[in-house]
């Protein structure tokens, strides 16, 4: 519309669009205010047209009625109300502002479908927080719908993809629901040359695991410490002040340092997913060869090496100070990672991944919980132990949720409850471990790794390899034949579908071409797996390359945080 408009932003929105377009990008077509979605009247703008850009959740649209109803009825000129939901349109929610007496108000009510949003070259997220929960505790498949859209438009771009295979019920709902959709509109079938050679469609409850372990990538413990949030990351500031001489640091900034993280950044994309023990000697690496091409400018005599000189001063600063701001991220890890409480906690961590201890409640977390440290942290801890040990003995979990319970308030039951239904914190059904099986089967715990130079993708937990990533690995070769018995151990069915190719669009592989895998996690994913799955597309002999989906990029904390209920106390 020609006339100037004001957005109103649903606010965990403005995270996932600021990726694909910048404000500028709006102001260009008119958008003059940009607001956040909350109770009361709207803020005063001369402008014609309020756009809401919101999710289709039911507490929003309570927002946005008292928003309409307190608009200024009698003002000129009138304001012009539309509303876009994002991904999808929601009947629910019109029926609910329809009952509200304010649909009417809306002149436009359209939806926005941004399904697979880029973060990265090799990387796409739905960015739907609550995905996990629905799913696995809710039976809600709204967001396996959108993952299949998402998939659908993929294909629509870069081609039919040729194979499917997929483990887990949602795996499994996905594929259908894409079959299905591809049935439906034979027209979607297009002549675009396949990008991609196979889709692994993965269940997140298939591998509980590696989301409750520490990552220790460089990348996986920024996000564990301080959380990036749509690949921007904020952090204590002491550490980024400029240091002058003699000031004695008197004022110290107090706003956080907010810094973007992607690969578009040369030394990041070097570092991101290495071990972070690996990281140091990078960095000083770098630092000597950037003093080295600073120092060049005094041998440069002539015009002409002056020039050359000049003409690189520009990416040497971008350089400089991309070192300097890893140097000083690398710090603030370091403070944490030489701590003895971290020490204990991956001490504990790592016991369990390798099978000790894992059926007798442990010390450790008894002390943590008597210490009252932070209960997220416990319930990672509590939760690994339990999955390590296909579920615990009823009277060791019995004996933790009285702890939890007593130590933390009786609100936290419900909590409880959630992780027992996600399977994350269970009774020993069967009466028997799998885990040790499983782990040998899938070689999921390496004794001698090498986080310097690796040679296998167990680096990024300083020797346990996802299991979800060994999957992925196992399927490009020897294929998943060879590992059915412990797949009937894993949850959900195992499947594969192969896509008809329209003639003349198969794929004849030249000699030492890879093979290209588009790896979908539903339900959330890590950065350490994803820099395992980079360092499987790295690798010389693997022949395979791997782009990665998923619903909502995860860790442990973010995780956990998802399936907590938030009980509010009585108000008398």
């Amino acid at each position: 519309c020609p006339f100037p408009q004001a957005i109103v932003w649903d606010e965990y929105l403005t995270g996932p669009f600021g990726l694909i377009a910048q404000y500028s990008l709006l102001k260009e077509h008119e958008v003059e205010k940009m607001f956040t979605l909350k109770p009361g009247r709207l803020p005063q703008a001369d402008v014609k047209n309020i756009i809401f850009f919101v999710r289709p959740k039911l507490d929003l649209m309570d927002i946005i009625t008292d928003n309409v109803l307190r608009e200024d009825r009698g003002r000129s000129p009138q304001r012009d109300f539309h509303i876009l939901f994002v991904p999808r349109r929601s009947l629910l929610c019109e029926q609910w502002l329809k009952e509200q007496g304010v649909l009417g108000s809306f002149i436009h009510r359209e939806q926005y479908s941004l399904d697979l949003i880029p973060f990265d070259g090799d990387l796409l997220s739905m960015e739907s927080e609550s995905a996990f929960k629905e799913c696995y505790l809710e039976s809600d498949q709204t967001s396996l719908y959108h993952a299949a859209k998402g998939l659908m438009t993929l294909q629509a771009l870069y081609g039919t993809i040729p194979q499917i295979f997929g483990k887990g019920e949602c795996a499994r709902h996905v594929a259908n629901m894409m079959i299905r959709m591809k049935r439906e509109f034979p027209g979607s079938q297009n002549s675009i040359f396949p990008v991609f050679d196979t889709l692994l469609l993965l269940d997140r409850n298939v591998d509980l695991l590696t989301p409750l372990a520490t990552q220790l990538t460089y990348e996986g413990l920024i996000d564990e410490i301080y959380g990036i949030q749509n690949t921007y990351v904020k952090l204590p500031p002491e550490k980024f002040a400029p240091k002058k001489q003699g000031e004695g640091g008197k004022d110290l900034p107090t706003e956080p340092k907010k810094l973007q993280l992607n690969s578009a950044e040369e030394l990041y994309a070097e570092i991101r997913d290495k071990n972070f023990n690996a990281v140091g000697s990078v960095l000083s690496k770098k630092a000597k060869i950037i003093s080295a091409a600073f120092e060049e400018r005094h041998h440069a005599k002539t015009v002409g090496e002056i020039k050359q000189f000049v003409s690189q001063l520009p990416h040497m600063q971008a350089a400089r100070s991309s070192l300097a701001n890893h140097t000083s991220i690398a710090e603030l890890i370091k403070d944490i990672t030489t701590s003895e409480d971290f020490f204990d906690n991956l001490t504990v961590e790592q016991e369990f991944m390798s099978g000790i201890d894992t059926d007798k409640v442990n010390n450790y977390i008894e002390d943590c919980i008597a210490q009252k440290h932070p209960l997220i942290k416990i319930l990672r801890l509590v939760c690994l132990q339990s999955v390590c040990n296909s579920g615990l003995k009823q009277k060791v979990l019995d004996h933790y949720k009285r702890e939890i319970l007593q130590t933390y308030g009786y609100e936290h039951v419900l909590t409880l409850n959630n992780l027992e239904k996600a399977g994350l914190l269970k009774p020993q059904t069967s009466g028997r471990n799998n885990y040790p099986t499983i782990r040998k089967t899938l070689r999921l715990w390496m004794d001698d790794v090498n986080e310097q130079n690796p040679n296998d993708i167990s680096y990024v937990y300083s020797g346990y390899a996802p299991l979800s990533v060994r999957l992925a690995q196992l399927l490009a070769r020897p294929g998943w034949r060879s590992i059915e018995e412990v797949l009937k151990m894993l949850p959900g069915p195992h499947f594969e579908e192969r896509q008809q190719l329209p003639t003349g669009l198969q794929k004849k592989r030249q000699h030492g071409e890879n093979r290209v895998t588009l790896v979908f996690f539903l339900g959330g994913v890590t950065y350490a797996e994803i820099a395992a799955l980079r360092f499987l597309s790295q690798m010389e002999d693997g022949g395979t390359e791997y782009v990665i989906a998923t619903t909502k990029l995860i860790n442990g904390t973010s995780w956990i945080k998802s399936l907590m209920e938030k009980l509010e106390p009585a108000p008398f």
